[in-house]
């Protein structure tokens, strides 16, 4: 099996003191691929709960222009990860999210959630399809992490403990997952976008399927969609399983496959920070 040198040395730091250094190891280096999957389910997640999408839907932002929404979601996100919330661009970053939502009367167990599925879904992914699941070290590293963020966006009440936090985060999704109109809006656009990165739009058809076969019940039941056959399900998971599988005997990235480097047709000269997201 090859070397993970940066497997090690994360079994080397602490969980709480070094809580954003052991997220951007596992973000950029470990599991650069799935991180970005994970991510992308998370966010996806939320587009579940009806006061979310609703809200998305009123703004305009999600459906008019998905692609610079999308992008300026995970550039943000990407900048506090790469930089440290205490950096100056993290700051800026962080700066930017508290201004864009502090316009809207959002519910704190909304942002609460939202904040659970950064936390969880990764940890759900890489129990599933991950070359191998995080340690419990690890784990925490990553609660230690957004309960740091979960402060500075000025989030109330939030659970201090994995067990806890997990308990709000399911259920929650038992009392508020359902089906609205916004969800399909909002999910469908997104959906296609994301497929738009790995296809050309005549394969859509096609791709659509295989997203929804790594998808749970509750979550297709709450965005309008239908099961996929049973044989499809389990020849997309078969497949998924097979690659974790392979990926044991790959060595992990020596340099970062850093979010922010990463070529966007939104900003192909580049962006600033507080340029980002949506203004008055």
């Amino acid at each position: 099996m090859a070397i993970k040198p940066f497997t090690h040395q994360i079994e080397e730091l602490d969980p709480a003191k070094d809580c954003e250094k052991i997220c951007y190891l596992l973000t950029f280096h470990c599991f650069p691929w799935d991180m970005e999957k994970a991510l992308e389910f998370a966010l996806f997640r939320t587009f579940a709960v009806p006061s979310v999408s609703r809200l998305l839907v009123a703004t305009g932002e999600f459906i008019k222009h998905t692609r610079k929404r999308y992008d300026d979601t995970e550039l943000l996100l990407y900048e506090i990860l790469e930089n440290g919330m205490d950096s100056e661009r993290g700051t800026m970053a962080i700066d930017r999210i508290n201004n864009m939502h502090g316009r809207y009367k959002i519910a704190n167990r909304d942002y609460l959630y939202v904040l659970s599925t950064f936390i969880f879904e990764p940890i759900r992914w890489m129990d599933k399809w991950g070359w191998r699941p995080f340690s419990l070290a690890e784990k925490n590293a990553i609660l230690n992490n957004y309960l740091k963020l979960g402060e500075r966006m000025h989030i109330n009440d939030i659970p201090q403990t994995l067990a806890a936090f997990e308990a709000f985060n399911m259920a929650y999704e038992q009392e508020h997952f359902m089906f609205h109109k916004a969800n399909a809006m909002v999910g469908n656009k997104t959906l296609d976008l994301l497929l738009g990165f790995y296809l050309p739009n005549w394969l859509f058809p096609l791709g659509r399927p295989v997203a929804l076969c790594l998808m749970d019940a509750p979550l297709r039941k709450a965005m309008g969609y239908n099961k996929p056959a049973d044989w499809l399900i389990k020849m997309v998971q078969q497949g998924m399983l097979i690659r974790g599988k392979l990926l044991k005997w790959l060595p992990e990235r020596k340099s970062p496959i850093l979010g922010t480097a990463r070529k966007r047709k939104t900003y192909p000269t580049g962006y600033k920070v507080e340029e980002l997201g949506t203004f008055r």
